[in-house]
């Protein structure tokens, strides 16, 4: 943690003289010329064409029967975060427009935009009513069509996807429409009938572990087999989540072998141990030393959330508890998450539901 606080040991905080500041503008400028622009690795290694995007073999098949002339339907794309929904339709337009093209062609809108429905009505109809012209420099077939990309759709109002309704069958000649989400559940049912949906798998954790060691391998970062391992682990199936802590860890290491301990700090993830030892304190019967572990987990920082994913795993997984012991211990932490959720106090919900853990362990069967 040192390496991010320390910085130059002498920094002169005097205003610099005209012609210093000058000649160091000049000196900065040229410098800033030849060194490449820092970027996310997340950003650095999205994928530029569509036999890039990994695991998500039915959605490239159709996008590459597109890109070879056939046409493109309106399309859906749902599923958990960091599968490559936004990589995919984004390398997709790339290929079908070309660099010069993409951005007269491509509208792309996402949560952080403003999409209520007077943007609908106006923004994406004024987009959807130009009419597509124009050919590629490299003399490849451009679509007669352009694309409206609405990331995050699942976070609009129920009036602007009603609104989008009409827009969507009157410009069919000359704009598709791609919606992303991860809960189709929250799009009204007639802008799903109007789409070709397709589902993003969480990737496996053999492409994840490949993908992971292809960056590690291009950055010339030294990790072990065990951290890459963990880093697929705690990402649950979410490229995007892996690669940015295997960045932070390479930027906290600055050089050295990143380890399973060092992935364990940076992903906020609870320890294996802490875990057990909780579950052993509940067995014991002990209120004093349940209350002494609950505030030692809360002085150290550890997020009750976080705690309750992991227990449920560990109680779940175990087979030291009997079934009707199992149901109550995580019924308690669904309560418990929701209380979370909406902004109940840490420590007296952890307190909540060890009493509850200890009182099924400790009571006989």
């Amino acid at each position: 943690m040192q390496a991010f606080l320390k910085g130059p040991s002498t920094i002169s905080t005097k205003p610099l003289a005209a012609k210093e500041r000058g000649s160091a503008g000049a000196a900065g400028s040229s410098g800033e010329g030849k060194r490449p622009k820092p970027i996310p690795w997340v950003e650095k290694y999205r994928p530029k064409n569509v036999d890039e995007v990994a695991f998500q073999d039915e959605v490239v098949a159709v996008l590459k029967k597109s890109l070879e002339g056939a046409d493109l339907p309106n399309l859906l794309f749902y599923g958990p975060p960091g599968t490559g929904k936004t990589s995919t339709i984004l390398a997709a337009a790339r290929e079908l427009y070309g660099p010069e093209l993409f951005r007269q062609r491509v509208l792309e809108l996402n949560a952080s935009d403003e999409r209520g429905i007077q943007v609908i009505r106006e923004k994406v109809k004024a987009f959807a009513q130009l009419t597509a012209s124009g050919s590629r420099s490299d003399g490849k077939v451009c679509p007669p069509f352009k694309i409206v990309i609405l990331d995050e759709a699942d976070s609009m109002t129920s009036a602007a996807q009603a609104a989008l309704r009409r827009t969507m069958e009157k410009e069919s000649k000359t704009t598709r429409f791609c919606l992303i989400c991860n809960y189709i559940s929250r799009i009204i049912e007639p802008l799903t009938s109007r789409c070709s949906k397709f589902r993003f798998k969480p990737l496996s954790d053999k492409i994840q572990q490949q993908r992971l060691l292809d960056v590690s391998e291009k950055e010339q970062v030294k990790i072990s087999n065990e951290a890459v391992s963990y880093l697929v682990k705690v990402s649950e199936g979410d490229l995007r989540k892996a690669i940015t802590f295997l960045q932070s860890a390479t930027r906290l290491m600055g050089g050295k072998e990143i380890t399973e301990k060092i992935v364990t700090e940076i992903a906020g993830v609870i320890p294996r141990e802490k875990i057990d030892e909780l579950l052993s304190v509940c067995w014991s019967g002990s209120f004093e030393k349940m209350e002494t572990l609950a505030k030692n987990l809360i002085n150290d920082g550890y997020a009750v959330a976080q705690l309750v994913n992991q227990l449920h795993d560990a109680v779940v997984e175990s087979e030291n508890y009997s079934d009707k012991q199992k149901s109550v211990i995580v019924e308690k932490l669904a309560e418990v998450d929701k209380c979370l959720a909406d902004g109940a106090d840490e420590y007296l919900q952890l307190m909540s539901l060890c009493a509850v853990v200890m009182q099924q362990l400790t009571q006989n069967t």
